[in-house]
């Protein structure tokens, strides 16, 4: 990615970040990255691309916070809390991510153009999830019975509302990492009858 263009994404991140995606207006974003909003335009296209870029680039962001060390002889449901847990960090990246994530998932209630990169995106840390999950039943560290896909989808979930509190002020990070820490170990033990 050039330069300029993540310089752009930054500025729109930080004004979804304060004002959400239903306020955002290019111009902002324009005054914020101290450009014209035609050098907007020419990278994006249009807002609907400027907003679908921002979320692409919070997950890449978020990707690379929250990245795990290969090769590691570290458990797996170790590693897999570790990637979890790094959605809750008192670092101004973290937050605005967390942020932008939240406000494009509500905007998308509104605006159908958002669902589907939004359904990608998520769709693609499910599977991530999904995967360690597989990975640590293989190593031991995750019980064989617990459905993996099922498992990721409940655990992401609660990272997203956990996300909301967080942002608000009504959990530390402590505690939403505490909360992450205990439906992860209720989680992976459940059995197929749980």
């Amino acid at each position: 990615m050039t330069t300029r263009r993540a310089k752009l994404l930054e500025a729109t991140c930080r004004v979804i970040a304060r004002r959400g995606v239903r306020g955002l207006r290019v111009e902002d974003v324009a005054a914020e990255a101290g450009v014209s909003k035609t050098l907007i335009y020419y990278h994006f296209r249009d807002r609907g691309g400027l907003v679908t870029s921002a979320l692409e680039y919070v997950n890449d962001r978020a990707e690379s916070y929250a990245g795990i060390a290969e090769g590691d002889d570290t458990p797996v449901r170790d590693l897999l809390l570790a990637l979890l847990a790094a959605e809750f960090q008192d670092d101004t990246t973290v937050r605005e991510n967390s942020a932008v994530w939240g406000e494009v998932r509500a905007a998308a209630t509104f605006e159908e153009g958002l669902r589907r990169t939004l359904a990608s995106l998520t769709e693609r840390w499910l599977v991530d999830v999904a995967e360690l999950i597989a990975d640590g039943q293989d190593d031991g560290s995750i019980c064989a019975s617990v459905d993996s896909r099922a498992a990721a989808v409940r655990l992401t979930s609660l990272v997203e509302g956990l996300s909301g509190r967080w942002l608000a002020g009504l959990l530390t990070t402590a505690e939403a990492r505490a909360h992450v820490a205990t439906a992860l170990e209720r989680e992976l033990a459940r059995n197929t009858q749980s």
